[in-house]
């Protein structure tokens, strides 16, 4: 079978498909196995990882974790997408994974930290809060890549 344009690696799903059912499901049970292997790598209480998702139930989230086939709203795919983001970009920005890991509880001060830590600041922003960690780093690193 043909792949489709949103199948073929490297390729970009164009902003019109993004919200539709199918491509939410297909990208849905990835995303979800690369955030929680990014919430255990960073060390985050389910208080953050519910934060970091939009404040799921906490039965929502169990779910979400042991399910194989999910179709997750368009907006929680979002927040996957930024948290990702993240994590790539300390990567980039951080060579000492030990560091880029930790980089997320340190307290910071950066003015819009305020002396809290950037996972503190992504959990009680929401989607703006994840947006403003996110152009952060990438701004740090020299642009959207």
């Amino acid at each position: 079978m043909p792949q489709t344009q949103s199948e073929k690696a490297g390729d970009v799903t164009p902003a019109a498909l993004r919200p539709h059912p199918a491509e939410r499901k297909r990208k849905s049970a990835p995303a979800l196995r690369a955030f929680f292997n990014i919430a255990d790598t960073w060390g985050l209480d389910a208080k953050a990882r519910l934060g970091l998702l939009g404040w799921p139930s906490k039965s929502t989230l169990y779910n979400w974790k042991t399910a194989t086939d999910v179709t997750l709203p368009y907006d929680v795919l979002v927040r996957l997408s930024l948290v990702l983001g993240i994590y790539k970009a300390l990567h980039i920005l951080y060579p000492d994974d030990a560091f880029a890991d930790r980089w997320m509880k340190l307290p910071n001060r950066n003015v819009m930290f305020g002396g809290r830590s950037p996972i503190d600041h992504a959990v009680r922003g929401g989607t703006i809060g994840l947006y403003d960690v996110r152009r952060l780093l990438d701004a740090r690193r020299g642009g959207w890549n």
